[in-house]
């Protein structure tokens, strides 16, 4: 299953997935933004500032509170009763499976919002231990053997899907769409994979602090984060010449927020993502925001040559059908000969 996970056992059972969140916390001046694994910081930081921006333009208190774990398996526990008002998820095929099971969010979802529903975007980098012992530069360096690879579960982790598809699409480029020769160079890759965490996070933990493995790509904000995290006597950031655009999307779930009435105060949410006060935060936190006018010019990301996934493979129904459900390219290239 695409979407394997924490299952939510029905609408208390999935307010008990915030940590330290009472379920009569649930009230309708109480958001709930179900997110994925790195952005427990970003949100931190982006909640206080939009309940600071309501309070003074509104006068009404509002309180938000972020779920994080693999986006695969936070759109589980949305489709299995987790009452979010809105989703902040890290691939579009996360939201568009909630719209397709449950209807709580309209099909068109991303035409509701600037940029496609994107406030933010990221790309995937290499972090390696300090002084690059294994002199790990691009994707061809991922598939020697004496390399090994720590990466989330595409199954259950945006991170891992993105990961996944920005290998894919290097060897697509490099050998001019050879299906085969694609493969064989994917595969490769799962099998210098020492672990497959089931979210971001996860795989953090695994390189960082069990000192697991020689490369782990990761988006961006992730990188960076270890090297604020743990220090920069540790560990090293690679950006290979050629990456992939993630497109973390987020969405109002409307059949929740009319149900619990908290639509206008979740719109305002979502619309303040976009907000020059919101991009600085987004920008502080490494991740690439919609608007760099906000920013000042040295505040700006570094460019980085980066390709669509859906420009080279086709819409995200047919990319999550065709690599990630049961069965599909990824469990074909790793499975157990």
């Amino acid at each position: 299953m695409a979407l394997a996970g924490v299952a939510a056992a029905g609408l208390a059972g999935a307010a008990s997935l915030v940590t330290g969140m009472p379920r009569e916390a649930l009230a309708a001046e109480t958001l709930l933004n179900v997110s994925y694994d790195p952005t427990r910081e970003l949100y931190r930081d982006l909640n206080a500032a939009f309940a600071a921006a309501y309070e003074k333009e509104t006068g009404e208190k509002v309180q938000v509170r972020t779920s994080h774990g693999g986006s695969g398996s936070q759109a589980r526990t949305v489709i299995d009763g987790a009452p979010a008002d809105v989703v902040t998820l890290g691939i579009p095929s996360d939201i568009d499976a909630i719209a397709r099971l449950t209807g709580k969010i309209p099909a068109d979802w991303r035409a509701r919002l600037p940029n496609n529903s994107l406030p933010y975007t990221s790309t995937v980098v290499f972090v390696v231990r300090k002084g690059n012992p294994k002199n790990i530069r691009d994707w061809d360096d991922l598939v020697r053997e004496d390399v090994g690879v720590i990466t989330p579960n595409p199954k259950t982790s945006a991170g891992g899907r993105w990961n996944f598809l920005g290998a894919w699409g290097y060897a697509a480029q490099k050998f001019g769409g050879d299906e085969a020769k694609i493969r064989d160079f994917v595969g490769a890759l799962y099998r210098n994979v020492k672990s497959l965490d089931t979210g971001a996070r996860g795989s953090t933990i695994t390189f960082a602090q069990r000192k697991f493995g020689d490369v782990m790509p990761a988006w961006e904000n992730e990188a960076h984060l270890i090297i604020n995290e743990f220090g920069k006597d540790q560990f090293d950031i690679v950006a290979p010449p050629t990456s992939i655009l993630a497109e973390p999307p987020v969405a109002l779930v409307e059949g929740n927020v009319d149900r619990r009435g908290t639509r206008k105060v979740a719109e305002a949410y979502l619309k303040f993502l976009y907000s020059p006060e919101a991009q600085r935060i987004i920008a502080r936190h490494h991740y690439r925001p919609s608007d760099l006018s906000a920013l000042d010019p040295q505040d700006r990301p570094v460019d980085v040559k980066m390709f669509r996934i859906e420009d080279l493979l086709g819409n995200w129904d047919v990319i999550q059908k065709t690599y990630f459900d049961n069965g599909g390219v990824f469990d074909q290239l790793t499975a157990r000969k």
